[in-house]
């Protein structure tokens, strides 16, 4: 297969003894995610720790509290191979104590936050309400191909956030 671009790569480092899924689950949902633009792309995913996610999401969002995801988009690199895409900044405590509040498995929030945190990756974002209606369905179809609930009418039901 000459010529041919290689599958997604997902680099995976673990700040946190927090337990997560594999690195091939990792791949497959940020594959899902991005469709025909994971061929010959990278992301790094980071697990970290809750104080860690704080101090981040403090530095770069201006929000002083843990959170489940954060992304933060590369700057692209004509030539290189892999293409990096960013990195992904996820808080397993944060989003185990969400999938519980949410009445959802763990392995469906994970699902469902490496696709979010992907999308933002590519420039999805939901600053507006169109937007956030756009990446919502996105992330819907995507997770609903891959045999997860819809996310959002899980959390509506609960009354979570």
């Amino acid at each position: 297969m000459t010529g041919a671009k290689r599958p997604l790569r997902v680099e995976l480092t673990r700040r946190t003894a927090a337990r997560a899924p594999g690195i091939r689950s990792l791949a497959l949902w940020a594959s899902a995610a991005l469709g025909t633009r994971a061929a010959g792309c990278e992301i790094a995913v980071q697990l970290v720790s809750a104080p860690t996610s704080r101090r981040l999401n403090r530095q770069f969002r201006g929000e002083d509290h843990a959170t489940n995801v954060l992304s933060f988009p590369a700057v692209p690199l004509p030539g290189v191979q892999p293409q990096p895409l960013g990195d992904l900044v996820i808080c397993p405590q944060i989003l185990q104590r969400e999938a519980r509040e949410q009445g959802k498995s763990d392995r469906a929030h994970w699902a469902h936050l490496v696709i979010h945190g992907t999308l933002h990756l590519v420039g999805h974002d939901h600053i507006d309400d169109d937007d956030a209606r756009r990446m919502e369905r996105r992330e819907v179809t995507v997770l609903r191909r891959l045999g997860f609930a819809n996310p959002y009418r899980m959390t509506r039901a609960t009354g979570a956030t």
